[in-house]
């Protein structure tokens, strides 16, 4: 198993916790076609918030109950930024953007 594997499973529930806080987790999760989009970050077809959800966690959730291999390298925070800079939400984005971006720096850290 790899040591990031305890702080990336932490990082992973506190971006849900955060996107919980915000209002931005949905209890019905989009169309069968919505989630197959095969456009990085789902862009055609999710909002950044329910990629993270439906998309991202379930991904990262696999990889760490199966000890698969992580990814090599993480830019989610650099979406997040031009995501929440194109929709001016005023601030209610940056505790999930600093978490984002802990996520991103556990991605890159060396094992």
């Amino acid at each position: 198993m790899d040591a990031r594997f305890p702080k990336i499973a932490e990082q992973l529930l506190l971006i849900e916790r955060e996107l919980r806080v915000q209002g931005w987790w949905d209890d019905v999760p989009p169309s069968i076609e919505a989630l197959s989009s095969v456009e990085p970050f789902s862009v055609d077809t999710l909002d950044f918030e329910q990629w993270l959800q439906w998309i991202f966690l379930p991904r990262m959730k696999t990889i760490l109950e199966q000890d698969l291999p992580l990814p090599n390298a993480s830019g989610i925070q650099e979406m997040a930024e031009m995501v929440f800079a194109a929709r001016n939400v005023q601030g209610k984005d940056r505790q999930l953007q600093v978490l984002l971006k802990e996520f991103d720096l556990l991605i890159t850290a060396s094992r």
